[in-house]
């Protein structure tokens, strides 16, 4: 979360000033960071302000309000377009709307019933070159130049089994966000304060300078040849051998949006690092590795999409075991009592079972219950690995 949160600081400063041309389309360095965790486990909107805090001091970066509409969304965009002078050309100025959106709660921010504002958002991260135009009955035509919006929030698994519709999983909105999920806390830090660095001041406003100097990159980024060659084959194996994890339909969108987000990324580790307006072999595979990091708890983000109350039971009776190995079934039915009654609680776990996620050892005092072990399968036959570009790089650098 840390990371991602860097990521959409730097997304925020970068704006639409850079891009990769493709010559069809752009990829612009944006992204819609959701960041998932139960209540009260991960300071989700401590973390994302972390880095919004840095950016906010910049005058020419504009953040938007905390709930919109999509017609706010558009009047945002339009009311923030500023022409930067263009260096391609002298005397001529390069039209520009980027806003920045930090939401603490996702709700307040997206209405995934809204979906003219859905529609809208899934158009922007696209990166369209030009004009964007939305038209309406009663308020004709907006139109805005370039546009560029960039998301991050923090939200709950219960937020998200309860507002995003199943038939979003497979494509449209939600393979383009980069879904941050965490369950338990990485440490425990009492008084946060005691862990601050000494010249925690200075390093903010070093921080924010570094910022602005980012914030004035301007151009095409450049592929180079040995990132080309890099990028190819990785492509390549993406597509012989996905992600074990995200098989099936519902991933689908996002693994063939996959090459967008890691070049996205790839531009902010390239600006993070200087001004070069290059992307070597190293930032892919930095970008590849830490968009992999994230694909393992995607299942855990959308695993109670789409279900009934029932479902939803089952997986949280395998939740609440996996968390208590052991547990006898009159404490377990006490977890959930309040959102099931006895006849759906008694179907939740026998589903459970059925399922084999979890099995039960009756004692003198009663059913117990723990996780079942999946069946040991035989590996895999390991794809060809792509070679590790960096540490060559780096002595290629000096």
């Amino acid at each position: 979360m840390l990371f991602w949160t860097g990521v959409s600081t730097v997304a925020g400063a970068l704006r639409r000033r850079v891009w990769i041309d493709q010559k069809y389309f752009q990829w612009i360095p944006n992204f819609y960071v959701i960041m998932v965790a139960p209540p009260g486990i991960i300071a989700k909107s401590t973390t994302a302000n972390v880095g919004m805090n840095l950016l906010r001091p910049l005058k020419e970066i504009h953040f938007g309000a905390d709930v919109v509409t999509w017609q706010e969304l558009i009047k945002a965009l339009s009311e923030n377009t500023q022409h930067d002078p263009d260096p391609r050309e002298p005397g001529a100025f390069y039209p520009m709307s980027a806003v920045t959106f930090c939401s603490d709660e996702l709700g307040n921010l997206l209405k995934m019933k809204d979906g003219d504002l859905i529609d809208a958002l899934v158009a922007l991260w696209d990166g369209k070159k030009g004009s964007f135009e939305k038209a309406t009955k009663t308020m004709g035509k907006n139109t805005v130049e370039n546009p560029y919006v960039n998301i991050i929030g923090c939200t709950t698994p219960s937020w998200i089994s309860l507002n995003v519709p199943e038939y979003m999983i497979g494509g449209g909105f939600t393979s383009r966000c980069i879904f941050v999920y965490a369950d338990a806390k990485r440490q425990l830090v009492p008084y946060v304060d005691e862990n601050v660095p000494a010249k925690f001041e200075q390093m903010k406003q070093e921080l924010t300078h570094d910022l602005e100097v980012i914030s004035q990159l301007f151009g095409e980024y450049e592929i180079t040849e040995e990132a080309r060659v890099w990028g190819r084959e990785w492509y390549r194996q993406l597509w012989a051998n996905p992600p074990p994890q995200l098989t099936g339909d519902q991933y689908s969108g996002y693994i063939s949006r996959k090459q967008t987000h890691v070049h996205k990324l790839a531009m902010v580790l390239s600006a993070s690092q200087d001004d070069s307006l290059k992307i070597y072999a190293r930032h892919l595979q930095a970008a590849v590795d830490m968009t992999g990091s994230i694909e393992a708890d995607m299942p855990k983000v959308f695993s109670r999409i789409g279900q009934n109350d029932i479902t939803r039971g089952s997986s949280e009776i395998v939740e609440i075991v996996s968390k208590n190995p052991g547990i006898p079934g009159a404490e377990l039915f006490g977890y959930l009592f309040r959102s099931l009654s006895y006849k759906d609680y008694t179907e939740a776990l026998n589903g459970a079972i059925n399922a084999q996620k979890i099995h039960c050892i009756t004692r003198s005092d009663g059913p117990h219950y723990y996780l079942k072990k999946p069946p040991e399968e035989k590996p895999a036959e390991k794809p060809k690995e792509i070679p590790d570009v960096r540490e060559a790089d780096k002595t290629r650098q000096g």
